[in-house]
C-alpha cells in the first residue's frame, strides 16, 4: 500500500476514536480503537495510565463529568514508520465543554502513536496537552 494510503487510513481512525468519545459521548466504543497495552500521559494525571481498560475509564470519566459542544482537529501532521506498521500522529485540537458549571473553551495538542495488528490500527500511546500558558 502506498504511503498517502497508509497517512488516510491511520488520520480517518484517529478521526473516528474521536469522533465516538467527543462528538457521540460514546466512550466505550474506545474499546475497538485503544490497544490492549495503550499507555496515556495525560495533564491531570501526575503519573502515566496503563492499559485499555485504564485509558477507556480515563476518557469515560471525562465525558460523564462534561458536557461537549465542539471539537476540531487542525493541522493534522502524519509519519508513517516500520513498512507502514507504525505510525505517529500529532495535532492541535479545539473544544469546547460544560464542566463544574462553567463553560471552558479550550485549545491544545495531541500526540498518538499507533500500530497495524491483524489489518487494523490500535492506539499504542498517546499524549495531550493544553496549550502553554
Amino acid at each position: 500500500m502506498e504511503e498517502s494510503k497508509i497517512k488516510e487510513e491511520v488520520w480517518q481512525t484517529v478521526q473516528a476514536l474521536n469522533r465516538v468519545w467527543a462528538l457521540e459521548g460514546n466512550a466505550d466504543e474506545l474499546n475497538n480503537y485503544f490497544h490492549e497495552d495503550m499507555v496515556a500521559i495525560t495533564p491531570t494525571a501526575p503519573e502515566r495510565i496503563e492499559g485499555r481498560d485504564a485509558c477507556v475509564a480515563g476518557w469515560k470519566a471525562f465525558v460523564e463529568a462534561t458536557k461537549i459542544h465542539y471539537w476540531k482537529e487542525i493541522d493534522p501532521k502524519i509519519q508513517i514508520y516500520n513498512n507502514g506498521k507504525s505510525a505517529v500522529v500529532t495535532y492541535y485540537f479545539d473544544m469546547s465543554f460544560d464542566m463544574g458549571g462553567q463553560t471552558i473553551k479550550m485549545g491544545g495538542r495531541d500526540m498518538f502513536m499507533l500500530v497495524k495488528e491483524d489489518q487494523k490500527w490500535w492506539v499504542v500511546a498517546d499524549q495531550f496537552s493544553p496549550y502553554p500558558q
